[in-house]
């Protein structure tokens, strides 16, 4: 009940807050694929320093937690351990004795907010932050207003996990814990996709979690679902800092994915999901894409990866392309490789629904790949490898016992 009511609040708000739309932010966005952990000190610094440096005043939100006062107390903490003024937003759906909807309509705490140099949602349950930031008839709150307003006059707005999730137009809500069955069935509107708060704009999809959840296969349905060309899909422990600019660096532990889907095409006659000619990247550490012009900067100390001396020469087959990282490593093993394609594949096990509906994955070069890479094998940077998606059939059962 409480996520349709947080749908239905939030169906029809433009992601930029009304009248505002046209004005362009001044800010930056440092979005975080959740895991963030205590002494990654790249991403929590990097958010003290967009927000102004040392004493720079924070808004936390913790918002999404289901353990408010502990959540928004602990990142508070984090942050001022790098420098920061931080201080919680008594914003919340689940903080005792608090009314979030009179809160989120607080002039004084609205007043605190708009003040601020930045912002930081903590991870939860992004449908309680959407939720609470819209008013019942679908406006935006005083508090919702003054962050566009922090945004626009050259503040950070930074979320993890559920606060990276409402950074896009639209945001995954309650869909399946695991990635197969969106393959399998789509996205439905209101249950599976709905309304984020739009602060990267309505060009870019995101989400998070993306290489230990394997959630790159995902974002496909829901991007095609709602006409995205862009996604952006950010790791653990990991950030993606959206500039004034547009430029996106990735800091932090690992990278992540992005996906273009401007030349890819879908069979419409096939009634289950399929993808030809869309591009997959992996960006590292360090990497910077432009999300207007859409182009790429290897990060610090990589070169192109050497061709004549391949590392991989046999067939490259993955029978779970979901599986931790699984993605990132058949790409880094493609590139090094004297192969023009490798493959994976995507499917449930025997108690699921239709465990013989499966998908492959097939990534191939094409003539716009590019990869690189540093003297340590595991920083690879890849960057526009083809990827097919086709539907097919597992055989029943998997296995026999021999």
């Amino acid at each position: 009940m409480l996520r349709k009511l947080c749908f239905a609040l939030a169906v029809g708000i433009a992601s930029a807050g009304g009248s505002l739309a046209a004005e362009a932010p001044k800010g930056s966005l440092v979005i975080i694929g959740g895991g963030l952990r205590p002494d990654n000190a790249a991403v929590w610094g990097k958010i003290v320093e967009l927000a102004g440096g040392k004493g720079a005043r924070i808004a936390v939100f913790p918002s999404a937690a289901e353990n408010p006062e502990r959540e928004g107390r602990m990142a508070a903490d984090y942050l001022n351990r790098h420098g920061a003024r931080a201080f919680v937003v008594p914003v919340a759906p689940r903080l005792p004795g608090s009314d979030a909807r009179k809160a989120a309509d607080d002039p004084a705490i609205a007043r605190s907010v708009r003040e601020a140099g930045g912002a930081f949602f903590t991870g939860g349950d992004q449908a309680r932050i959407t939720g609470t930031l819209r008013r019942a008839d679908g406006s935006n709150t005083a508090v919702l207003d003054a962050l566009w307003a922090l945004y626009r006059r050259g503040g950070v707005i930074a979320g993890t996990s559920a606060g990276a999730a409402i950074m896009s137009s639209t945001m995954f809500y309650d869909p399946p814990l695991e990635v197969a069955p969106v393959l399998k069935n789509g996205v439905t509107d209101g249950k599976d996709i709905a309304p984020g708060l739009g602060f990267i704009g309505e060009d870019v999809f995101i989400d998070q979690h993306l290489l230990a959840r394997g959630r790159f296969a995902r974002m496909l349905p829901a991007m095609l679902s709602k006409g995205y060309k862009l996604g952006l899909g950010i790791d653990e422990n990991t950030a993606a800092v959206v500039a004034p600019s547009r430029e996106v660096s990735v800091i932090g532990y690992t990278g992540a994915i992005l996906l273009e889907l401007d030349d890819a095409v879908s069979d419409k006659a096939q009634p289950r999901f399929n993808l030809s000619n869309a591009r997959i990247s992996y960006l590292d550490n360090g990497d910077r894409f432009h999300l207007a012009s859409r182009s790429f900067v290897a990060g610090p100390g990589k070169e192109p990866v050497d061709a004549t001396r391949p590392e991989h020469r046999d067939y490259l087959f993955y029978t779970d392309i979901l599986g931790n990282n699984a993605v990132v490593s058949i790409l880094a093993k493609l590139v090094d490789s004297d192969l023009q394609r490798a493959t994976g594949l995507a499917f449930e096990g025997p108690p699921s629904p239709n465990p013989e509906r499966g998908y492959e994955f097939t990534f191939s070069r094409a003539p716009d790949s590019r990869q690189f890479v540093t003297n340590r094998e595991d920083a690879w940077s890849i960057y526009r490898i083809r990827m097919d998606v086709r539907p097919v059939r597992m055989q029943q059962p998997l296995y026999t016992p021999e």
